[in-house]
């Protein structure tokens, strides 16, 4: 009755929902209904989270509908009662090689529009230390504070609550670009990746890392997105090509958001 119950609501919201091998599938009205669907799903992940563990590890992703996602969260009342910001614990899946303050930044560009806006200890946030001109060296000390906060040593893995993926037009997701070498990646929880069509180090996540995640939703709005997403859900298995199908969790769950911008050139089902 609860999946009936909510199938229901789905419709009534105009959300179109599929599955395939590569995970769950929604279409949601306009950008507008992805925005509040993607915020009522971090709290949803971050209340459950809470009432098992007492916090909440989630990571962020830069990029423009994160933006409006994480807007959402702090300026519309009801959202923000709900969500326990002093039991989440912050993180970036990955980030540019500039400083803090750099227009660039992924961190700058969420705590700009949602962390200075909530009441968060700052203990809970874990920005990617990316102005250090060792790109390396920022890696391997983000993957540090990682197995620090999670208490692990190596080979174990940390497991998120959540991690938020956008996707480029090409198919890159996090700075998993195609063709570079942190695609290959099997054992590093975060990685320098030189991506040379952009001539700049990036700070990533590895696809294992974000493969071991309770949750992993995809956000991906505008037409540009449409080949590339028809190639990564429905085309041959080819991550060299189009790195966003190397992320399929082991034991958790896939979801992609996506407007009809996006999900335009995807057979229908």
């Amino acid at each position: 009755m609860e999946v009936e119950a909510q199938d229901q609501q789905n419709d009534q919201r105009g959300i179109h929902k599929m599955k395939n091998n590569r995970g769950e599938i929604r279409i949601l009205p306009d950008l507008s209904a992805l925005y509040r669907a993607a915020a009522e799903a971090f709290i949803e992940e971050a209340n459950r989270a809470v009432r098992a563990r007492g916090v909440f590890h989630v990571a962020l992703s830069g990029g423009s509908t994160p933006k409006g996602i994480y807007s959402l969260l702090v300026n519309d009342d009801t959202l923000r009662e709900q969500m326990p910001w002093d039991e989440t614990q912050f993180w970036w899946g990955d980030e540019r090689h500039v400083p803090p303050d750099h227009p660039d930044s992924n961190y700058r560009m969420a705590n700009e529009v949602m962390l200075s806006h909530a009441s968060i200890p700052s203990s809970n946030i874990h920005r990617i230390h990316a102005e250090n001109p060792n790109a390396s060296q920022a890696a391997l000390d983000y993957e540090t504070a990682l197995r620090s906060a999670f208490l692990l040593a190596p080979p174990a893995m940390p497991q998120f609550d959540f991690i938020l993926l956008g996707m480029g037009s090409e198919g890159h997701t996090a700075s998993l670009f195609p063709g570079t070498k942190a695609l290959n990646e099997t054992t590093r929880l975060v990685v320098s990746n030189w991506v040379g069509k952009l001539y700049t180090w990036r700070i990533t996540f590895t696809a294992p890392l974000i493969n071991n995640a309770q949750r992993v939703m995809f956000l991906i709005a505008g037409e540009d997105k449409a080949l590339a997403l028809k190639g990564v859900l429905e085309g041959p298995y080819e991550p060299a090509q189009l790195p966003a199908q190397l992320i399929q969790p082991t034991n958790g769950q896939l979801v992609w958001l996506l407007d009809p911008k996006a999900a335009a050139q995807l057979t229908p089902q």
